[in-house]
């Protein structure tokens, strides 16, 4: 069994950005890398396709790591997760190795530097153009944090507009959040109506041969089609995804830093084999007749949910409606597919977890 493995370069971040607070504490996550690269390498030596992610905080703070991790893990695939204010800090060469990047980016300017900072947006697409410029052809991710002030349609509509991204993924800011004034309200007013138009823009480029890279939409019209269930949890938490933090510590869940569910076991004295499958999906997802479709969502909502039991639900209403808007084009892009205007390569997506957790 291949895994994806999100490693932790530092607890640190050079932004705070209102929905995460910036950097984590550094009791919770280390600032410094704690265990060496022969260590993950050991942990990961009979994965035959590893993926590795840098995460953070901000990944980039230690450049020093990622690049040994890359030279001496060679074989792995590499994703990186960034704000993308830092990425000249690592080299163009280094950069060229990546599969997989995501900016982080919210949209439409105002959106974006209302939440991470004046100036936030301008940097991002520096950045992304500045990767085109030195040679990455990888999958490049505009990775949105969805909020009150967000108008998925027009800030979906916008990223792709840009034509610097092959994708874009958001997700809800629903996990912890005590921000929302009305949740419920927003997504009648804005958020579900803007998904119905989202979904409509990208059946009607469907109907001219153009497969827009909406994650949230492909991920999960894929396996509609094809017949096959969404993995649970979609992100593949504690399975076929394993976090390690800077001290070595394996986590089933990235955001799950303080959590003891989380907590499977340290790279230094455990196997790979041994922690995978501790902690999974439970009730009333297994019950659910959507599951097929979600894969149970966020394995931290549903442990946590720290929105209480009807918060909870109210989330799931939203991905429900999601679902149920992609059902009813499915007999359409199913033609679509027979007719040969799209190709089912195109809605296999992601070709490997490259982190987006494709229902937001």
């Amino acid at each position: 069994m291949t895994v994806l493995y999100i490693v932790f370069t530092t607890g640190r971040c050079n932004l705070k950005c209102e929905y995460c607070g910036g950097s984590f504490p550094e009791s919770l996550v280390p600032y410094e890398v704690k265990y060496g690269v022969d260590d993950l390498k050991r942990f990961i030596s009979d994965d035959p396709a590893p993926t590795i992610c840098f995460y953070g905080g901000e990944p980039l703070l230690n450049r020093n790591f990622i690049r040994s991790v890359m030279d001496e893990i060679p074989r792995a695939r590499f994703v990186i997760q960034t704000n993308g204010t830092l990425v000249r800090r690592l080299e163009p060469e280094y950069w060229r190795r990546f599969e997989t990047v995501l900016l982080s980016i919210d949209g439409r300017q105002e959106v974006t530097d209302h939440y991470r900072g004046s100036g936030v947006y301008r940097r991002v697409l520096e950045a992304a153009r500045w990767l085109r410029l030195n040679g990455f052809r990888g999958d490049l991710i505009a990775r949105m944090t969805v909020t009150e002030i967000t108008d998925i349609y027009l800030d979906v509509k916008h990223l792709l507009e840009l034509g610097l991204f092959d994708h874009v993924h958001w997700q809800l800011d629903v996990v912890w959040s005590n921000r929302w004034r009305d949740f419920d309200g927003w997504c009648e007013r804005s958020y579900l109506p803007g998904l119905k138009r989202l979904i409509n823009l990208w059946l009607d480029e469907a109907e001219r041969g153009t497969v827009l890279g909406i994650v949230p939409i492909i991920g999960v019209l894929g396996p509609m089609v094809k017949g096959e269930r969404l993995d649970c949890p979609p992100c593949g938490a504690g399975k076929t995804s394993l976090a390690i933090s800077t001290d070595g510590t394996i986590l089933a869940c990235p955001i799950a830093v303080d959590a003891r569910w989380a907590r499977l076991g340290n790279i230094i004295e455990d196997s790979r084999l041994k922690v995978v499958g501790k902690v999974g999906i439970g009730e009333p997802c297994l019950s659910c007749t959507y599951l097929k479709y979600c894969g149970g969502r966020c394995l931290y909502s549903h442990i946590e949910r720290l929105w209480g039991e009807d918060g909870f639900r109210r989330v799931c209403r939203v991905t429900i409606k999601l679902i149920e808007g992609l059902l009813e084009i499915k007999g359409r892009v199913i033609e679509l597919l027979r007719e040969g205007t799209i190709s089912l390569k195109e809605l296999s997506y992601p070709p490997f977890n490259n982190t987006t957790e494709i229902i937001p």
